[in-house]
């Protein structure tokens, strides 16, 4: 048995997932990756972090809509990404599921959606998930648990990462910035933290998430720092889906 089989048949188990899709997705981003060098003032800071290989869990603060379209298209590997379930509709839908997205439902325990990000991890991919859960300052004050379960879970590198600019101050989390704003995507220093088998308590998981929560606070506010260019704080419209 190969030790990632055995992986696989840890709780919580994955190996009854196929493997999520990821040729439309890589396709998609060399598509879409010169439009927004086009279209923005953008500017990729420590890309020599993202590690080249093996599994990673990319944990980015969340501003607004451009997010998830611009890290997913200019990052190194490609992407997994978690996305709210009600963005998974229609054409939209069919193009997410097939570029290997997942969509997890936010009002309750979405355990397939928790399997699946696992399943990415195991199989030595990308997985970016935003700790802050929703929409936002930008700034982790609030980090959920969903980044810690998954670290402690597999044992995959967190990498910080800092949008500035993806929202500009007091902007509506449902538009993009206009063309020609200033973005910048800070990487930070990938980190780990401790595996624990099963089971995992909640309390000890919570306590991971404020560890967490503690370095992707400073790597912000560093990454503020270094560029000059602050967040846009509280967001004009509030996420629906909060």
């Amino acid at each position: 048995m190969t030790a990632e089989l055995t992986g696989h048949q840890e709780l919580p188990r994955t190996d009854d997932l196929p493997s999520l899709p990821y040729r439309l997705g890589g396709v998609l981003r060399h598509v879409v990756r010169p439009y927004f060098r086009l279209r923005y003032d953008l500017t990729i800071h420590h890309e020599d972090r993202f590690p080249r290989t093996g599994p990673v869990l990319v944990a980015p603060n969340h501003l607004g809509l451009l997010d998830g379209p611009l890290l997913g298209a200019t990052a190194p590997r490609m992407l997994h990404q978690l996305g709210k379930i009600e963005a998974f509709g229609g054409l939209q839908g069919k193009i997410l599921h097939l570029a290997g997205q997942i969509p997890v439902d936010r009002s309750t325990y979405d355990v397939l959606a928790i399997r699946k990000a696992i399943k990415v991890l195991r199989d030595g991919q990308v997985m970016s998930i935003y700790p802050e859960g929703t929409r936002g300052r930008g700034d982790f004050r609030k980090v959920r648990v969903g980044v810690a379960y998954l670290a402690m879970v597999t044992g995959a590198p967190i990498l910080p990462v800092a949008l500035l600019g993806t929202r500009l101050p007091g902007g509506d989390v449902e538009r993009f910035p206009p063309w020609g704003s200033r973005v910048d995507v800070v990487y930070g220093t990938p980190f780990t933290v401790d595996r624990v088998p099963f089971p995992r308590r909640h309390t000890d998981v919570r306590a991971v998430a404020d560890q967490i929560g503690d370095v992707l606070r400073a790597h912000v506010q560093a990454a503020v720092a270094a560029t000059g260019h602050p967040l846009p704080g509280k967001p004009e419209k509030k996420d629906p889906d909060e």
